[in-house]
């Protein structure tokens, strides 16, 4: 063939992109691609604890990845969802939990049926409805089960905590099992070709050049090749998420071994609360237009469970995202490509999907440009609704305690999240745009738990009886409530299957 597929790819940098990226792409590709990972030990990679979505269990699944097995290797934990803590007032408390929030019923969805009965006070708060959110209030935990027809067990979602450091380590073990091979050194600069531009070579700090057809960027913030070498351009989100430094510490862990992570807002910003095996990883995100460093360091480390186990250490970051995720023959995967603040724990994600759609348009030697075209149109998109869930936990505070959140409430937003906002305030709608990354019951929970209340609800929850409807409600609160008292708990759960070896 005249225009073989690309068979040599460069991956430029290690941490949890570059390792999931190799690890993913040598299984799926299943040897028939060079591919090298470049990565130096002298540069730092952002290794926090980290925390997921439900969609990581697919990328674990295609590489042949043992749950119990990665937990251990990595002092991981379960997660159901995220407490949000001080959101909408001073003393708010809501969760965003995974999965379904209870079970249809007749024409219009379960939501629909809940605000209508809430209106009346013939409905319980919304969290009695989601088994994910019940179970996380009582510190239990257990996988989905499908071996129980029609239960609330069918659709407990769950996703991970773990040391992102070790999660790299561990991927990059698979990696090079299966023939990633791995060079160590900085990159100093790139040859490109005179005919295209496009990269050609990278020099290493020692001389050696090492050539590619395709290149992966992994660099991290800096974005070595996509913007250093390409100088492919920023769309700085700022105005709209201004939170641009933040604080990471971990601390001593807690006696109680939470399901979930917790942010909860501060003056100027918020703190992450990631609970490990072996410790706790606290981060705290602020803007520094309103906050000094040194106060912003006293706020997270007099908001920890235990004992600090190492100093603040400093990331400074913009919002946003690189105005071409494939530019000519390289693609920037991670934090080169973008970054949005960790309240939804959606980097990791943000991963995964780049790596799946580059399988999917996975190129020539000769690239076609509508195909890149596509890649980067589904990946603007994907940034951009994730960026507008995140703008909406800002948007919708009522807090006037402080200067910082008077002025996220006052900002004005994308139209796409004004559209959104609009449907809920109007009918209590909610619509999932062309299967974006945050369903219908992700924006309700965030919407709802943040005092959003809309005017009225879905007309056609009139269709049935005020009667009918409460007792199906309460059917379904009774059958979550027995489901998540039969569950372990939490800490029992991974002493039974999955406990870290103590080092």
């Amino acid at each position: 063939m005249d225009n073989p597929m690309v068979k040599e790819l460069v991956i430029v940098g290690g941490g949890t992109a570059g390792w999931m990226t190799a690890a993913a792409l040598v299984t799926v590709l299943r040897g028939q691609v060079s591919i090298r990972v470049v990565e130096s030990d002298e540069i730092g990679i952002v290794g926090v604890g980290e925390a997921t979505i439900p969609m990581i269990q697919r990328f674990n699944r295609v590489l042949g990845i043992d749950e119990n097995e990665f937990l251990r290797q990595t002092q991981g934990t379960f997660k159901l969802g995220i407490e949000f803590v001080n959101w909408g007032k001073t003393g708010d408390r809501y969760m965003h939990g995974f999965g379904k929030i209870g079970q249809d019923l007749w024409t219009v969805n379960f939501d629909q049926y809940w605000q209508k009965m809430r209106r009346s006070g013939k409905a319980d708060e919304l969290a009695a409805y989601s088994i994910t959110r019940m179970a996380a209030k009582s510190n239990k935990f257990m996988p989905a089960r499908q071996d129980v027809e029609n239960s609330p067990v069918n659709d407990i979602a769950h996703a991970y905590h773990f040391d992102a450091s070790l999660y790299a380590r561990y991927l990059r073990g698979i990696a090079e099992s299966r023939g990633v091979r791995r060079t160590e050194g900085k990159v100093t600069r790139c040859i490109t070709s005179q005919e295209d531009g496009s990269v050609t070579h990278l020099v290493m700090e020692n001389g050696e050049q090492i050539g590619a057809e395709l290149f992966i960027d992994c660099s991290g913030f800096r974005g070595l090749l996509i913007e250093q070498c390409l100088q492919t351009g920023y769309e700085d989100w700022s105005h709209w998420l201004p939170c641009d430094r933040a604080l990471a510490v971990p601390c001593a862990p807690a006696p109680a071994l939470l399901p979930y992570t917790r942010a909860t807002a501060h003056r100027a910003g918020w703190q992450w609360r990631i609970p490990l095996q072996h410790r706790i990883g606290n981060g705290h995100v602020y803007c520094s237009q309103y906050v000094s460093d040194d106060e912003a360091a006293a706020t997270l480390l007099a908001n920890l469970d235990g004992e600090a186990l190492a100093e603040p250490r400093m990331l400074r970051f913009q919002t946003g995202m690189r105005k071409l995720a494939w530019n000519k023959n390289v693609i920037a995967i991670g934090l080169s490509g973008g970054f949005l603040e960790p309240l939804e724990s959606t980097s990791i994600h943000l991963i995964q999907s780049a790596i799946a759609r580059l399988i999917t348009f996975f190129p020539r030697r000769q690239m076609n440009q509508t195909d890149v075209d596509e890649y980067n149109r589904q990946s603007r998109f994907e940034y951009e609704r994730i960026r507008d869930f995140v703008i909406l936990h800002y948007k919708v505070n009522q807090r006037t305690d402080a200067d910082f959140w008077k002025m996220c409430s006052d900002m004005r937003v994308p139209e796409t999240l004004e559209q959104k906002i609009a449907l809920y305030r109007n009918n209590g709608r909610l619509l999932r745009i062309d299967n974006e990354l945050f369903a219908e019951e992700a924006w309700l929970q965030v919407m709802e738990g943040q005092n959003l209340q809309p005017a009225t609800y879905h007309p056609l929850a009139d269709l049935l009886p005020d009667s009918e409807t409460e007792q199906y409600l309460q059917s379904v609160k009774q059958v979550i409530a027995n489901c998540v008292a039969a569950m372990p708990d939490h800490a029992a759960y991974i002493q039974q299957h999955c406990a870290a070896a103590r080092s």
